[in-house]
């Protein structure tokens, strides 16, 4: 959503000195005071929610302890800013993998609470404490894995010229219901249109589609496909 400012009026025709125009802030500017105001909101609101959720955030990882097992907390490096990795930190929503037992595949390791923990997204509290730090941000690109990083196009990878989000503008488009390709196009319209206005939106919308339930799962898959590279531009739509 671009936050530019109104168009100035063309001086009448027939004067010989226009009235003079007041510079309009750079774009370079408003992505500064973004930038600054955003890091602000998040550490505030990191900080308020990691106090006023603490009694959730213990019941849940006792749950989780009693339900999955030890370790509580499921920790993986994910690319942040500009690539750079940083470790992502949630409450585990899968079992360990037991040949023996036949829990092998992601599906198989997805047990009911597992599930009901990924839909209602409270596997997502710990990371507020990431956001906190300034790994992420309330509202970006979704960390996806390091794997994927040299498999992007160079349009994909603008996705990392912010930082990642706990929600972002493909979570609440469909989520992984989406395809790969849009859910890329949609991270790159929001590196490009990115605004206060824009943010408080896709953090309404969650809530929206917390409540809902919608798009945790691609169809067909336990949880979504793996990216496997961007198609050569001549296949591209």
């Amino acid at each position: 959503m671009s936050r530019t400012g109104d168009t100035a009026p063309l001086p009448a025709t027939g004067t010989t000195s226009p009235a003079r125009v007041p510079a309009r802030p750079t774009a370079d500017r408003q992505r500064r005071t973004y930038d600054i105001v955003a890091r602000l909101v998040d550490v505030v609101v990191s900080a308020t929610a990691l106090v006023l959720l603490a009694p959730v955030i213990g019941i849940v990882a006792v749950a989780v302890a009693v339900r999955l097992g030890r370790p509580v907390l499921f920790r993986q490096q994910r690319p942040g800013l500009h690539g750079v990795p940083f470790t992502l930190v949630k409450f585990r929503s899968m079992c360990d993998v037991d040949p023996d037992a036949g829990v092998v595949t992601d599906a198989q390791r997805l047990t009911p609470f597992a599930r009901w923990l990924r839909s209602t997204s409270l596997d997502e509290l710990p990371s507020l404490l990431t956001v906190l730090r300034g790994n992420m941000t309330l509202v970006g690109p979704r960390p996806l894995l390091v794997e994927y990083l040299p498999l992007y196009s160079a349009e994909q990878a603008r996705r990392h010229d912010v930082r990642p989000g706990l929600t972002g503008l493909a979570q609440v488009s469909g989520r992984n219901a989406l395809t790969w390709p849009e859910r890329f196009r949609l991270d790159v319209h929001y590196v490009d249109h990115r605004s206060l206005v824009l943010d408080l939106r896709i953090l309404l919308q969650t809530v929206v589609c917390v409540v809902r339930r919608t798009g945790i799962t691609e169809p067909g898959e336990a949880t979504r496909s793996k990216f496997t590279g961007a198609p050569p531009a001549g296949a591209l739509s």
